[in-house]
């Protein structure tokens, strides 16, 4: 029995699978022949009937419902609590009658603020009454919601945190310091070549004579500030000191040193330092020039014939 069943459901497999042919085949030829076109088959999905069947929800509320005491339940429904103030005013809001607007956000928070605490003045009278305790006792250490181990970990990480932006600070700082001591180093380079170049005019002034003035060797000393001026000033209230003074007198201020031993007419003719005796050497012996009254030492080949003769 089990084969001729078998034999009868591959016959009406065969059978499909060539009407599933045909039906391509045909599909196949009135395209060729143009007479299928894109939009001819559309899919149209029927409308869902609504059913509300308020029996069979009633006896599903019904089978869900279970007659537990309230300490299991914890359920209350009530209004809002009156506001005191708009009691002692002798206005009765809206929201002591459960009329809302649900638009007005501040009306509507405040409908569940007086709704809350309605519920817990009704329900904290029914807790004790049923003998559950409403207040935490003072000894009482409640589990953390994160563990030490996990607050350790954000510690660190804080901490790490807090490091990285006291570098980034600190490295920013020094940053800024090494921009202005550069600046202030390349200022005074500056300033340096400047002052160098200044006096090499100044040399090259002097060496050429445009200048007779050694003040650029004084350098920085000479372009200082207001008090090195002032003593300046005073040193020349007083006066050269004496070795400045002898220095004048045994070299001159200066000026012109060429053809200064040259003779002038008054001095060609001023005879008067003229001394004849020291002139032609007078009172020596054969009339030679020389030294007088002093006895000359002989010679080396005299003074070898003398040690000789000794």
């Amino acid at each position: 029995m089990d084969f001729a069943e078998e034999d009868v459901m591959l016959v009406q497999e065969s059978d499909e699978e060539e009407n599933s042919d045909l039906s391509d085949s045909e599909l196949q030829e009135a395209f060729a022949k143009g007479l299928l076109k894109a939009g001819m088959n559309v899919l149209v999905e029927k409308p869902k009937k609504s059913v509300n069947n308020v029996e069979g929800l009633k006896q599903c509320l019904a089978d869900f419902r279970k007659d537990l005491p309230w300490v299991e339940r914890l359920d209350l429904t009530n209004l809002p609590a009156e506001d005191p103030l708009s009691k002692v005013e002798g206005k009765v809001p809206n929201v002591t009658n459960g009329e809302v607007n649900a638009d007005d956000d501040f009306q509507r928070e405040m409908f569940f603020y007086r709704q809350a605490q309605a519920t817990a003045l009704q329900a904290l009278p029914l807790l004790n009454k049923n003998g559950i305790s409403t207040k935490r006792p003072d000894d009482y250490f409640a589990e953390m919601a994160k563990s030490d181990q996990h607050m350790q970990k954000i510690r660190k990480r804080l901490i790490s945190k807090q490091t990285i932006l006291e570098k980034s600070e600190k490295a920013k700082k020094l940053r800024e310091q090494r921009k202005f001591g550069k600046k202030v180093q390349i200022e005074v380079i500056q300033k340096r070549q400047k002052e160098k170049k200044a006096m090499m005019n100044a040399v090259k002034k002097y060496q050429k004579g445009m200048t007779d003035k050694l003040d650029f060797l004084d350098g920085d000393q000479k372009m200082g500030k207001e008090s090195t001026q002032g003593s300046k000033k005073a040193l020349n209230k007083k006066g050269p000191n004496a070795k400045r003074k002898f220095k004048d007198q045994k070299f001159g201020f200066g000026g012109k040193k060429s053809g200064k031993k040259w003779n002038t007419k008054e001095s060609h003719n001023d005879v008067s330092s003229f001394r004849a005796k020291v002139a032609n050497a007078k009172g020596g012996k054969g009339g030679k020039k020389g030294k007088v009254g002093k006895n000359k030492r002989p010679g080396k080949s005299v003074r070898k014939k003398m040690k000789s003769r000794s």
